[in-house]
């Protein structure tokens, strides 16, 4: 029976840092590593958008992205 095996997780959030010439939004990110695997969607929504206000440009979201390994 093959298992999932969490290896890291890394919170990123998305800003608005304007527009080009041609009117396309431009998208900057910060990642943040280490994040704990039993981090509740909560607690990782709240200190993901407090880092973001540390940040000159508008926040657009932010997620969450998981590695693991699936294991047999």
């Amino acid at each position: 029976m093959a298992t999932i095996e969490f290896r890291h997780a890394v919170g990123k959030v998305y800003f608005d840092a304007g527009m080009t010439e041609d009117g396309k939004l431009i998208r900057k990110s910060k990642s943040y590593r280490n994040i704990a695997e039993g981090a509740t969607a909560d607690n990782l929504y709240i200190a993901l958008t407090q880092l973001a206000q540390l940040s000159e440009y508008p926040l657009i979201g932010a997620e969450r992205q998981e590695i693991a390994d699936i294991m047999n």
